[in-house]
């Protein structure tokens, strides 16, 4: 049997450590001719935690590991049987491997390599609290938000009156 690509559906957050154990369970049974190669795709996000921006990763496609098997049905009970493992994509005891398509459109996104971008999106019209710089604590609306340059244009009313204000994203949060 030929090895083909699989989805399987994990609990979110738990992408990698289902990476992890089918990796071992490949080489606990010294079957490594069944796993070609396993894919978790990532992109890198800037986080704001104190005022200090801070890149992490965060799954592209989260809840799901793709991996390049020739699967049989021993191969597929230990790996259904993993913890954090919902279930591989396709009928309940037949998965259905992905199109060539879809593969190539998972790699050709895991492999593209960005500029980290904010985990956090700003939307003309929404409201947000300053919380550095001169206009700390005020609230202004979102008038245009630049991604690239990570800055946004607010409105900020000072004294009742409406003040233009462009500032870094990181120098504010979204009012909840």
């Amino acid at each position: 049997m030929a090895h083909k690509w699989y989805a399987i559906q994990t609990y979110a957050g738990s992408e990698m450590a289902v990476k992890r154990g089918i990796e071992n369970i490949v080489n606990d049974h010294a079957i490594p001719e069944k796993l070609a190669q396993i894919l978790v795709p990532t992109e890198e996000v800037i986080e704001v935690k104190n005022g200090k921006q801070k890149i992490s990763e965060r799954c592209l496609y989260s809840g799901y590991v793709f991996a390049n098997l020739d699967l049989d049905t021993s191969l597929w009970h230990l790996i259904q049987s993993l913890p954090k493992v919902s279930r591989f994509i396709g009928e309940a005891k037949k998965p259905t491997p992905l199109s060539e398509k879809d593969v190539a459109q998972i790699i050709e996104k895991a492999n593209k390599k960005e500029a980290p971008r904010p985990k956090i999106s700003f939307e003309p019209g929404e409201v947000v609290r300053v919380t550095e710089g001169p206009f700390a604590n005020f609230n202004g609306t979102v008038e245009e938000y630049n991604m690239l340059q990570g800055k946004l244009r607010l409105n900020v009313s000072i004294f009742g009156r409406s003040t233009p204000v462009e500032i870094l994203y990181s120098q504010v949060e979204k009012i909840i």
